[in-house]
């Protein structure tokens, strides 16, 4: 079996962890399997760049001088912000040629420059897909999954989630042993799914400061099924209802309320993604009560009802 040739391109502030974890995981693919991939990173002159987090990465070669790969990935970082119009221009005349496109964090708003991604699916880190979405009308971009595959190209959220989609491939190139070895290895998860939200309710608000409030935050993800009015809540922290609301949302920047729905929501999702229990059974482990309550916050949140969610994890098999 001929390597597949993965080629990385480097820049100046590209963020460092874009980079290495893909890396790994196509390095301990190698390693796994011998003959499987030949890694080689590139640079716009062939010089080393300095990453956004200062470390100094040191190419194999010129961009121009690399032959045409079977995995171009592009990752991203600071200098994705600002780029060299001799990158977008590389990217523009290359990319199309790649068996394999891949975009990591915000390397989607390059290959969006340079064209690559119209009238594609794509994602980004989710401080980014306003941005990516405004500027390249022409891309339908998703905020929520960790990553997004269309056809060939295949674009990745924030930082880890470069890991996720490499591992990914793996296993659509080696299989899933293969991976599973890799990702035990790299002590990651194998894998997750790609539609997986990026955007979690903890990631959505702020952790509270009082140690009270912190307690209380934990709970609700504990018992997203318990009794989670604000009474019971301000209870819990020791605190009048009217206090705690207002301590609350201080401390987080949302409500006790909306903090409740994300994580119910986020839980329902979680259980849809990952098992096969019957929607009344995740209704009301999730805090909802009844199916009918659950399709409601799934319709205004999400814009689709819990089953129809749940096919997009869980296809029917072809025939």
């Amino acid at each position: 079996m001929a390597h597949r040739t993965v080629l990385v391109v480097l820049f100046d502030g590209v963020q460092s962890l874009d980079v290495t974890g893909p890396v790994e995981v196509f390095a301990g693919a190698e390693k796994h399997r011998p003959g499987s991939y030949r890694i080689r990173t590139a640079s716009l002159d062939g010089r080393p760049v300095r990453s956004s987090s200062g470390l100094t990465l040191v190419p194999d070669q010129a961009l121009a001088d690399a032959f045409e790969p079977h995995t171009l990935l592009v990752p991203g970082g600071e200098g994705t912000r600002r780029p060299d119009p001799r990158l977008v221009d590389w990217l523009r005349a290359h990319g199309p040629d790649a068996e394999r496109l891949v975009s990591v964090c915000t390397g989607a708003i390059l290959l969006a420059a340079a064209g690559l991604l119209d009238g594609r699916r794509a994602t980004t880190h989710w401080a980014y897909c306003d941005k990516l979405a405004r500027d390249h009308p022409a891309v339908a971009v998703d905020p929520d999954p960790i990553y997004v595959r269309d056809g060939h190209v295949s674009t990745s959220a924030g930082v880890t989630s470069g890991i996720d989609l490499a591992l990914a491939l793996v296993e659509e190139d080696l299989g899933r042993d293969a991976a599973l070895g890799i990702a035990r290895h790299l002590v990651v998860f194998l894998r997750r799914p790609g539609n997986q939200a990026q955007f979690s309710a903890q990631l959505a608000a702020q952790t509270a400061r009082r140690e009270p409030l912190r307690e209380v935050q934990q709970w609700i993800s504990e018992h997203p099924d318990g009794d989670l009015s604000v009474e019971s809540l301000a209870a819990r922290a020791r605190l009048s209802p009217r206090h705690f609301a207002r301590a609350f949302q201080a401390e987080t920047g949302t409500t006790p309320g909306r903090y409740v729905d994300r994580v119910r929501l986020e839980h329902a999702r979680r259980l849809l993604e990952d098992t096969a229990d019957g929607v009344e059974q995740i209704s009301r482990a999730s805090g909802y009560g009844t199916p009918e309550a659950m399709r409601r916050a799934f319709v205004r949140a999400l814009g689709t009802a819990p089953a129809e969610y749940r096919r997009r994890f869980h296809p029917a098999p072809s025939r």
